[in-house]
């Protein structure tokens, strides 16, 4: 592997890990008592840049236009689930930037954040189906070692869980209260919790030298 890619891999790894950490962190209901709304809000916001940083990154390695039609399918799978995971990033850019701007400021009207966190999710849900089916045949991939099964499970194990959060997110319109406050926060912990656990993973299985001829 050459080592301005591996030095990469390892910023996308450490981009997933330490947005996870600062979801994981957010989603704590004592760390939200002791900081208060704006600063958890801020933390979300914080933890998104992140993932959006090493998604960028993860498009980048895995090529910024769709492998050519005689291209291998796991390198298809592979660019197809950074695209839209990077996608999903955004989103969770938008929905964290509003929930940041409401908490800021209680009068401010800026749409609907919930719409965004559930657009974000399938978004990863997608992508992470996708990275599982890349890794099938992950010798035929640009680089094998860029993936692996225990990091693919996890992230869409973890997927499965922000969606769960998601839904345990949205606002009931009578009543204004969450589907499920403790699944909106647990959900999102546990999924935080699989992300950093893939990230930090795949960060050691990257070879921190590479020998030259």
């Amino acid at each position: 592997m050459p080592v301005e890619k591996a030095i990469r891999l390892r910023r996308e790894a450490w981009g997933f890990a330490i947005g996870s950490l600062f979801f994981l962190v957010g989603a704590v209901p004592a760390y939200q008592l002791a900081v208060g709304a704006v600063a958890t809000d801020l933390t979300f916001f914080v933890g998104a840049l992140f993932f959006t940083a090493a998604a960028f990154i993860q498009l980048a390695l895995s090529g910024r236009r769709p492998p050519r039609t005689g291209g291998s399918r796991p390198d298809r799978y592979d660019w197809w689930a950074a695209a839209v995971q990077f996608l999903g990033t955004l989103f969770f850019n938008v929905s964290t930037t509003e929930a940041l701007i409401v908490a800021a400021n209680s009068s401010a009207r800026v749409g609907d954040g919930w719409r965004p966190d559930a657009f974000g999710s399938i978004c990863f849900l997608i992508a992470s189906g996708l990275a599982v089916a890349a890794t099938v045949d992950r010798e035929r991939l640009w680089d094998p070692r860029a993936r692996t099964w225990h990091g693919t499970w996890l992230n869409l194990f973890g997927s499965v869980l922000f969606a769960l959060s998601a839904v345990g997110a949205y606002t009931i319109p009578d009543s204004g209260d969450p589907v499920s406050l403790l699944w909106a926060n647990l959900g999102t912990f546990l999924g935080a919790a699989c992300f950093l656990v893939a990230a930090v993973l795949s960060r050691r299985s990257i070879p921190v030298r590479v020998r030259t001829a």
